[in-house]
């Protein structure tokens, strides 16, 4: 009987329709675009509160330069360079790289803006600060008419020491010239124009009243005599040496157009182990050289020029130091601004 059952219930199948097969998943509907939501920007004028632009719909991605890009082209002669935004009348300027959607503002933004005035180039900057001292302190070494009296036009001293500190004089300023051109990348692009004048009055000035005692036809040349000098052109050399090295240090551990920062660390040439020690060693150099052009020449302008420079240097030193400290957790403790373990 049982087999008999099996054997109808297998004809009663074979006699069956076959099932439909199941119908396939029905793909999932495209995932709408997150909604963007933009930010009304409105630019007002520092100094007036005078309403100068208002931007609509800027994307939160936008930059602070992309935001100067789009005032510069309402108001032309007020190019990005040119151009300070404050989230505060007396604020501090915000960085081109901040983003809007990063700032504490809320969808409507109000940027407070200044007229930083004309700019110019650091490079060029540079440029002019040295080609002056360079070119004003051969005039005097080669005793151009007009400078001293009559009978010492275009003579040459008979101090071999004013020979080699022409040519120290020289080699410093043509230097700091070949490394403004093929090394130094500058954080900054540029600076108010008027500041030229101030920078370049500073190293012109200091350039002719050092040349004029040195080459002077009454100079006396240094009181240890050729010791003295000999020492002196040593530590000058080292310093420009070590100034060089610290320089193309610091160059490459920056690429070009990045403004990512980054601690310095002693490498495999010694002159940057001072980095160990100090966190402006370039500085500490350009000090060093400085002591040495002092003590080669024994000239009191020089001396004057040197102390000037350190205290300058120290201000921008301290400056840099507290900047690292500020910015990377692990930075080295050990380290001073500019002198170790003193300063």
């Amino acid at each position: 009987m049982d087999t008999l059952a099996l054997e109808a219930k297998s004809a009663k199948n074979d006699g069956a329709p076959t099932p439909a097969p199941s119908a396939k998943p029905r793909p999932k509907p495209p995932k709408k675009p997150k909604r963007i939501v933009y930010f009304e920007v409105e630019i007002v004028a520092a100094k007036t509160k005078e309403k100068l632009l208002l931007l609509d719909k800027v994307e939160p991605t936008a930059t602070i330069l992309d935001i100067k890009s789009m005032f510069h082209k309402s108001h032309p002669h007020w190019y990005a360079a040119r151009q300070s935004l404050c989230l505060d009348p007396k604020g501090k300027p915000l960085r081109d790289e901040e983003i809007l959607q990063e700032l504490p503002v809320g969808t409507t933004a109000t940027f407070y803006f200044k007229d930083l005035g004309a700019q110019i180039a650091w490079g060029t900057v540079f440029l002019i600060e040295c080609i002056g001292p360079l070119v004003i302190y051969l005039l005097f070494y080669f005793r151009l008419p007009l400078i001293y009296t009559p009978k010492y036009e275009f003579t040459t001293s008979k101090h071999w020491v004013v020979h080699i500190a022409c040519m120290c004089h020289t080699f410093h300023y043509a230097k700091r010239i070949l490394e403004t051109l093929f090394v130094h990348r500058f954080s900054h692009g540029t600076m108010p124009m008027r500041n030229i004048f101030k920078n370049c009055s500073y190293h012109w000035c200091f350039a002719a009243w050092m040349a004029y005692y040195i080459n002077h036809p009454l100079y006396t040349p240094p009181y240890y005599g050729e010791s003295q000098v000999k020492t002196a052109l040593g530590i000058f050399l080292f310093c420009q040496l070590g100034n060089f090295s610290i320089h193309m240090s610091l160059r490459n551990i920056k690429h070009a157009g990045s403004k990512v920062k980054k601690i310095p660390y002693p490498t495999k040439n010694p002159f940057t182990w001072i980095f160990a020690l100090v966190s402006c060693p370039n500085y500490t150099y350009e000090v060093g050289t400085w002591l040495g052009f002092t003590l080669m020449t024994q000239c009191v302008p020089v001396l004057f020029f040197t102390v000037v420079g350190f205290l300058q240097m120290t201000v921008w030193a301290k400056g840099k130091h507290r900047s690292y400290i500020k910015e990377f957790k692990e930075y080295p403790t050990l380290r001073s601004p500019i002198l170790p373990f003193i300063l």
